[in-house]
């Protein structure tokens, strides 16, 4: 059977990153910007690894200049995610990118952004949330330019804060300030670790930052005694399955760790990171888990019902959502 209708709850999703290439094609196309190489021949991201990845996204980021483009962006990307399943989405939404983590341009963009979502609420019954993100391999003191834009925008649809970028720059706990800012102004804490950066990632994100999530965090498969910190701290893990096969974190599904995890009584939730660059949708995220390892309407159910836990929206969003769940 197919996945595509089950309702799900996605955790992980890159806001520039879910931007398929044919709409930064057309935008390039309308700016006479040439971004001709980044892409294949038949219209796909090219990149050959992970820190190659990374440079070609901020590429295609280039193209997205102001909030009307982020606007068209919003619409697309709820609407793909819409039409796999989706009923709530919370996605990363870099200052750096919506005006130079300026706080006055920032919520210029952001205002779009939230207005695209409720359209979109409207349009396909989907609900939005965002978490302001830094980027690591950018440094600790934009990371705090950053939290400063999330802090003065934190509230019913800024509900986060987290951190992506390049795991091998630096270590977490060299951006405690920023996630200590954002922490005080009442949001919720999540950052990518244990996807490059191996067991020791986790637990600096967990002992120096206090995140109550982790970006990933599939390598704390390495160290038993973490595992069991991270179920005891009720931690979720925002798996990305077919993102870690891709760029080789797993060398396939079959061996990826999400089901030793989710056996072990780990938390996990199940989203696409970045989908066009990783050839991937929420549908086949779940048809391959569930080909791979016999994952049946119960099991993803279970699933989505940890991650409406985990979600950082509000109490009445989560009900709502959990209403949608039980309902299948």
């Amino acid at each position: 059977m197919s996945f595509q209708s089950f309702p799900k709850v996605e955790l992980h999703l890159h806001h520039e990153g879910a931007a398929p290439a044919a709409f930064i094609r057309q935008l390039a196309h309308e700016k006479r910007i040439d971004l001709s190489g980044i892409f294949e021949e038949d219209g796909r991201y090219k990149y050959e690894n992970f820190t190659h990845f990374l440079s070609v996204y901020e590429a295609a980021c280039t193209v997205l200049k102001s909030p009307e483009d982020f606007h068209r962006l919003t619409l697309e990307i709820l609407e793909n995610c819409a039409q796999n399943g989706a009923i709530y989405v919370e996605s990363f939404l870099s200052p750096d990118f919506c005006g130079g983590s300026d706080v006055v341009a920032w919520r210029e963009y952001l205002s779009a952004i939230q207005e695209a979502s409720a359209t979109a609420q409207a349009k396909f019954g989907i609900t939005a949330r965002g978490i302001v993100t830094c980027i690591r391999h950018f440094g600790p003191d934009l990371a705090k330019a950053s939290a400063k834009c999330a802090a003065e925008t934190a509230g019913d649809f800024i509900v986060g804060f987290g951190m992506g970028g390049d795991e091998s720059q630096g270590k977490q706990g060299d951006f405690s300030y920023a996630f200590d800012m954002a922490r005080e102004a009442k949001l919720r804490l999540t950052t990518h670790a244990g996807e490059w950066g191996g067991a020791e990632s986790v637990r600096q994100a967990i002992f120096d930052l206090k995140v109550e999530r982790l970006g990933h965090g599939v390598q704390v498969i390495e160290d038993p005694k973490l595992i069991q910190e991270v179920i005891a701290r009720q931690i979720t893990l925002e798996v990305c399955p077919g993102s870690n096969v891709f760029l080789g974190v797993a060398p396939s599904l079959k061996e990826h760790p999400i089901k030793a995890l989710y056996d072990q009584g780990v938390r996990v939730s199940i989203s696409t990171d970045d989908p066009p660059f990783f050839q991937t949708t929420l549908t086949k995220e779940y048809n391959d888990l569930a080909e791979t390892f016999g994952w049946d309407e119960d099991t993803f159910k279970a699933i989505n019902l940890d991650a409406i836990d985990a979600a950082f929206c509000d109490e009445t969003t989560k009900a709502d959502l959990r209403t949608k769940l039980e309902e299948i």
